[in-house]
């Protein structure tokens, strides 16, 4: 893979082949989070895409300045609106505690839901108008807490544990099949209330201009050092230039060029340090007490059962962390675009992309997961590009008229599924438990 994207950066540009190691690298994590949820104990969760909006949705939160006048306008009556419901909640609570008789419970809490609607109701619709009618075009929205982005990611990882954890109280109970179903749709769910509530984070609007752990382009282009920098590291092809004039230009386009490949690199450096802590982590729990018990109920639930393990605890303990590390990687790929575009996130596609990244690299094995999130968003990203040259050299014979040839290169861009398709059937006939194949350390 390091291979690949070196000759990416030989005949493309190193900007390009950067790019691609940074979603690579996030690719990674989020194969890690579902590759603990399968690979460790066996569960299907098709909601990854549900749990990476929500850790975009944290750097939104948490990274962008509050919006004064949408608080003033009604962002105080919609924690008015919070505190209703965790009233409701903890009364609900202490009534299914109080009363002994069925119809008394039924009746006291049908009760307190309805009021509580119809309260919440008349005060949140009212607030969330007036929210979204401030400057709608650049704002619209509460903001955020202006705190460093850094930190969103942390929040990003316990949003979706919290999440999940809710989750996995209500459809862990589900079959296998039923609950791939209820994740699925769960996650949709999450990703049309963020698309449609626009005073949370603008809804479809999107919300560009994030911060970023990193410095702009921009500014490395005025800095004093970076441009020496530059100059210095290209001062042999410098000296061949005569004029003074072509001499600037020429360094004021390499200089472009180097502030993009700083920026990425320096993304990079985060990320890499997310997957190997991530990898040293999942290691050690995959190969210790705890996960040889994961792996046990895993494959036989009856057995694990009967010797005493919380199936349904572990069950629960396995789902959140996984969706916390999804999270996690949402909130990376975030605040590597530096905007949140709630549309983009698609559980019905994306997320099987995910899928096909874990079994592809090897279910169960840490490395495998990393390994297949490499391999497939490379051929993901590279497949178009692929398509085209393969394109234009079986067919360099034929005239830049023809029909099949101009066919083949308008649909290169759909290439993709075909290879991945492709791919994937190759590796699930001959090396159907991934490239690296869970291994199984005895003690």
């Amino acid at each position: 893979m390091v291979f690949l994207i070196i000759l990416v950066g030989i005949f493309q540009s190193w900007s390009i082949a950067l790019s691609i190691l940074n979603y690579c690298l996030i690719s990674a994590v989020m194969t890690i989070g579902a590759n603990i949820q399968w690979g460790y104990a066996g569960l299907i969760n098709f909601g990854i895409m549900g749990y990476t909006a929500l850790g975009g949705l944290a750097v939104v939160l948490i990274s962008v300045a509050p919006v004064p006048e949408a608080w003033n306008a009604g962002g105080f009556n919609l924690i008015l609106c919070l505190m209703i419901v965790t009233l409701m909640v903890t009364l609900i609570k202490f009534l299914l505690t109080k009363y002994k008789s069925k119809k008394n419970k039924i009746i006291a809490i049908t009760s307190i839901i309805v009021f509580g609607i119809l309260l919440i109701r008349s005060i949140a619709i009212p607030a969330i108008e007036s929210i979204e009618s401030i400057d709608p075009a650049k704002t619209g929205f509460l903001g955020g807490l202006g705190l460093p982005v850094l930190f969103s990611w942390i929040v990003g990882g316990l949003f979706a544990a919290g999440v999940a954890f809710i989750i996995g109280k209500i459809a862990l109970g589900l079959r296998a099949d039923y609950l791939a179903i209820a994740t699925l749709l769960i996650a949709e769910i999450i990703v049309s209330i963020i698309k449609h509530e626009d005073w949370l984070a603008r809804g479809v609007k999107n919300v560009i201009g994030l911060k970023r752990p990193a410095p702009y382009e921009i500014d490395l282009q005025n800095t004093e050092w970076f441009i020496n920098l530059v100059e210095k590291f290209n001062s042999t092809k410098l000296k061949l230039i005569n004029t003074v004039s072509e001499r600037q230009d020429i360094l004021a386009k390499l200089v472009i060029d180097a502030s993009s490949v700083f920026v990425k690199l320096c993304f990079t450096s985060l990320f890499l340090v997310v997957v190997v802590t991530l990898l040293i982590l999942t290691q050690r729990a995959l190969y210790s007490p705890w996960g040889r018990k994961m792996r046990a109920i895993r494959d036989n639930e009856i057995s694990a059962g009967a010797m005493g393990k919380n199936v349904v605890k572990e069950h629960l303990l396995i789902f959140v962390l996984g969706s916390a590390i999804v999270g996690l990687a949402g909130a990376m790929m975030v605040t590597n675009d530096g905007l949140f575009t709630p549309g983009s996130y698609r559980p019905m596609r994306y997320t099987f992309v995910i899928w096909v990244m874990v079994i592809v690299g090897g279910t169960g094995n840490n490395f495998g997961a990393i390994l297949g999130g490499f391999a497939v968003w490379f051929l993901w990203v590279q497949a178009a590009p692929m398509s085209i040259f393969l394109i234009n050299f079986f067919t360099v014979h034929l005239p830049e008229t023809n029909e099949l040839k101009i066919h083949l290169i308008n649909s290169a861009p759909y290439f993709r599924f075909l290879i991945i398709g492709i791919g994937l059937l190759i590796i699930m006939r001959y090396r159907p438990q991934g490239i690296l194949p869970e291994k199984i350390v005895k003690h």
